[in-house]
């Protein structure tokens, strides 16, 4: 199986990178070949939860088994889900298996630990996915993990049970920013896409309308102050949306992209007990 990474980084999405192959290994050499080490583990037998080490200490270079640990000792990945790519008689190819993973391990990390602040710095959501050789074995599973390329972290990621309001919260913040870099234009000035930056504008203000239905049955003081906040924010993105002209929308994105600052989130994140550091990709995108 090979290795690919799909960002959680409100930058977007990044492509995936063939890392981890078996190559013509066949599915059965790698089963046996993993048992020979009691907590070597195939890459084709990986389950929710598992706290691994890549054997040679970096997701990099090639493999098919990896060293599965106690989840309090130091480890490099854990995995968070898997799926089966269904409806596909012959290989789909490195891009559209990358694409099937892009799309569906994300909503399985998020399932995981809701709140992407909790993670350690520098874990990334990354993927085991089927090679060519796998998939004429047989092989159709994709495992979703939280990966940390450099370094190690100790303990489970899996989110501890999460109360309404929290759930509520995460789940309309998550979409605000999903809502921004997964509709991102590939052109830098707005004066070459307008309407793309329109279309991004129109996707964030759906989401925060969203996010700002959900808020109104949380009463907590600093929750109904960033409501209050976003509810500006979500007028500014809808000005956006329909500006007529590059100048009415950079004067409305302005307001509008900081008024998403995730640093003005804090005070209500601390009020509903959830994390309250600023992930450095994040803090990064406002400073500039």
């Amino acid at each position: 199986m090979s290795l690919g990474v799909t960002s959680r980084s409100l930058r977007g999405i990044s492509a995936a990178v063939a890392l981890i192959s078996v190559g013509a290994v066949g599915c059965s050499e790698a089963l046996d070949s993993a048992k020979s080490g009691a907590n070597q583990r195939s890459v084709f037998s990986l389950a929710a939860g598992d706290c691994y080490n890549p054997n040679n200490g970096a997701p990099k270079s090639e493999e098919f088994s990896v060293e599965v640990v106690p989840c309090q000792e130091p480890h490099q990945g854990q995995v968070v889900g898997d799926f089966k790519i269904d409806g596909q008689s012959a290989y789909p190819g490195e891009d559209k298996t990358a694409q099937i993973a892009d799309g569906r391990c994300p909503a399985k990390a998020q399932k995981f630990t809701p709140d992407a602040w909790a993670l350690p710095k520098g874990v990334d959501v990354y993927y085991y996915s089927p090679t060519k050789e796998s998939w004429a074995a047989g092989d159709r599973a994709v495992s979703c993990t939280y990966t940390k390329e450099s370094g190690t972290f100790s303990g489970s990621l899996k989110s501890k049970p999460l109360n309404a309001d929290q759930l509520a919260y995460l789940k309309g913040s998550n979409a605000v920013y999903e809502a921004l870099w997964t509709n991102q234009p590939e052109a830098e000035q707005v004066e070459d896409d307008l309407a793309g930056y329109k279309k991004q504008a129109k996707a964030v203000a759906a989401a925060l309308g969203t996010h700002l239905t959900a808020l109104k049955s949380i009463q907590q003081p600093e929750t109904v102050k960033l409501r209050a906040r976003l509810e500006e924010a979500a007028g500014a993105w809808e000005k956006a949306a329909s500006a007529g002209d590059t100048d009415a929308f950079h004067l409305a994105y302005d307001g509008a992209f900081s008024g998403i600052n995730p640093g003005k989130t804090v005070a209500a994140r601390k009020e509903l007990k959830l994390a309250t550091t600023v992930p450095a990709d994040e803090a990064e995108a406002w400073a500039d």
